[in-house]
C-alpha cells in the first residue's frame, strides 16, 4: 500500500474544516489538487470515504472507521519533527493545554503563570472543552496535555489523577434554605435543581449524574432536573431563584465572595469529582511538556489525595 502522508493530510483537512474548498484554503491548494489527493487515498484503502452530494460531502462508514487512524497517524509525524527539533532547541517552543472550563480556578491560573516566568521562551497556548472534547484534542494531536473529569477509557490515552475538585451546593442569597442555620438534606424536598444534562461518564461533564444519583439515594429522586449546558448560566439561574446548584468549588469562588452565591454546607451532599491529566500513550512528550505535567502533579501531593 502506498497511502501518502498528504493525501491523509488532504481527508482529515477536509473533515476538520468543512469540506474541499476550505481545505484546499487552508493546505493552499487548488480544491482540484485536495480532490484528486482523497482519490488517491480512497483507492489505496479500496473504499470511498466520502458521499459526496450537493449539500456537501459525509464520511461513510469506511470514512469514519479511517478517521482516528489518520489523526494518530498526523499526530505521530508531528512528534516526529518536533522530537528531531528538541535536539537543537532547549526550553523552546509550544505547549498546548487543553481543559475544561470550569478547572480555570484562581489557583491553577497561578500556576500556570509560574510556569510561564518559569519558562519565558516557552508558548503556552490554553483551550478549553468539554471532557469529551479535551480527551479529542490531545489524542489527535492538537494538545499535548489535558486537564479534565474522570479518568478517560482510551486505550491510546493515559489518565494520571491528579486531585479531586470539591462540588459546592449553592443557592440564592435570598432563598429559604441561605437563611437556616444548620441546613440539612430533608430541607432539601421539593427543590428544583439546575445542572447539566445527564450523560455518559466519558461523555461529558458527568458530575451531573453525581447529583442525580445522589438526590434518589436521599429518596429525592423525583427533584425537578433544570438541564443547562452552560456553567455561566447555571450560576446565574441559581442567582435569580431558579433552583439550587452543584458546582465545581473553583468555578464560584468569586460569586461567594461577593454574595451573589450562598453555599449550603450540608453533610449528605459533600461530593467531589476527580481530575485527572491525560496524554496519548505513544506521545512524544517534550521537556517543556514534561515540566508542565510535573508543577500540574504539584496540587496532587498539596491537595492530599
Amino acid at each position: 500500500m502506498a497511502v501518502e502522508i498528504d493525501q491523509v493530510e488532504a481527508f482529515v483537512t477536509i473533515i476538520r474544516r468543512g469540506g474541499f474548498t476550505r481545505a484546499a484554503t487552508a493546505l493552499h491548494l487548488s480544491q482540484p489538487a485536495v480532490s484528486r489527493r482523497l482519490e488517491l487515498l480512497e483507492r489505496e484503502v479500496g473504499q470511498p470515504l466520502f458521499d459526496r452530494t450537493r449539500g456537501g460531502a459525509r464520511l461513510t462508514e469506511a470514512g469514519r472507521t479511517f478517521l482516528p487512524h489518520a489523526e494518530a497517524l498526523l499526530a505521530s509525524m508531528r512528534d516526529g519533527v518536533a522530537a528531531v527539533q528538541a535536539l537543537n532547541r532547549a526550553d523552546r517552543g509550544t505547549v498546548t493545554l487543553a481543559l475544561v472550563g470550569t478547572l480555570a480556578s484562581t489557583t491553577l491560573t497561578a500556576r500556570l503563570q509560574r510556569f510561564r516566568r518559569a519558562h519565558p521562551h516557552v508558548r503556552l497556548a490554553l483551550r478549553t472543552a468539554l471532557s469529551r472534547e479535551v480527551t479529542a484534542l490531545v489524542r489527535r494531536g492538537d494538545a499535548a496535555l489535558g486537564l479534565r473529569y474522570f479518568p478517560d477509557p482510551d486505550p491510546d490515552v493515559v489518565s494520571l489523577p491528579m486531585y479531586r475538585e470539591a462540588l459546592v451546593t449553592v443557592c440564592a442569597p435570598g432563598h429559604r434554605l441561605a437563611r437556616a442555620r444548620r441546613p440539612n438534606a430533608r430541607m432539601l424536598a421539593g427543590e428544583p435543581w439546575v445542572a447539566f444534562a445527564v450523560r455518559p461518564v466519558a461523555a461529558g461533564e458527568s458530575y451531573a449524574r453525581m447529583l442525580t444519583e445522589r438526590l434518589a439515594a436521599l429518596g429525592l429522586g423525583d427533584a425537578e432536573i433544570i438541564p443547562i449546558d452552560s456553567l455561566t448560566a447555571q450560576k446565574r439561574l441559581v442567582e435569580a431563584g431558579f433552583g439550587l446548584g452543584l458546582m465545581p468549588a473553583s468555578s464560584v469562588e468569586e460569586e461567594l465572595r461577593v454574595g451573589t452565591l450562598r453555599a449550603l454546607r450540608i453533610a449528605a451532599m459533600r461530593l467531589a469529582v476527580p481530575v485527572v491529566l491525560v496524554h496519548r500513550r505513544r506521545a512524544y512528550l517534550s521537556g517543556a511538556a514534561r515540566a508542565l505535567m510535573t508543577l500540574l502533579a504539584e496540587r496532587q501531593a498539596r491537595a492530599g489525595t
